[in-house]
């Protein structure tokens, strides 16, 4: 059986495909990409079928993750497949389980800083996109950070408890 993760952000072009590349590097570095499917999506459909922001790919280039992307908007659909669905800050939490069709599939909607154990009580990654170079390298450390909490997360649904 497959575990399906999709991170959601706005526009798909930043955050969000940012925490997929970094997420599945550390899907397969823990040898685990033949058992979870890592994807990613927005909110809005505003530039579906559009590429990463340029400024996302030379961040994950230079820190030596793949950077292929095409924008997609999420669709309520999705609910049914999906196990698990990260949100990148509060706002989209709040919009996706809003659409969740039921109690379950709102239940599957999390914020990636909740993962991260020295998170502080701000558990948004911040929207990078009307600044400079500085809030792309930021949101990358924040996934980054969030990431092993993540994965610990995922390995156990997959695998079940460590003994």
């Amino acid at each position: 059986m497959i575990y399906r993760v999709c991170f959601v952000c706005t526009g798909n072009i930043c955050r969000s495909p940012m925490a997929e590349a970094v997420f599945r590097a550390r899907i397969e570095e823990a040898g685990l990409d033949g058992t979870v499917e890592v994807d990613s999506a927005g909110t809005g459909g505003w530039h579906e079928g559009d590429g990463a922001d340029p400024r996302t790919v030379s961040v994950l280039e230079s820190n030596g993750y793949d950077s292929h992307h095409a924008a997609r908007q999420f669709q309520v659909s999705w609910f049914s497949r999906l196990d698990l669905v990260i949100a990148l800050d509060t706002g989209h939490l709040k919009a996706l389980r809003r659409l969740a069709p039921t109690t379950e599939d709102a239940e599957k909607v999390r914020l990636l800083r909740s993962y991260d154990p020295a998170a502080d009580d701000d558990l948004d990654v911040p929207d990078p996109y009307y600044g400079g170079m500085d809030g792309f390298e930021e949101c990358l450390e924040l996934v980054e950070a969030a990431s092993p909490g993540l994965l610990a997360a995922v390995r156990e649904q997959v695998e079940g408890p460590a003994a």
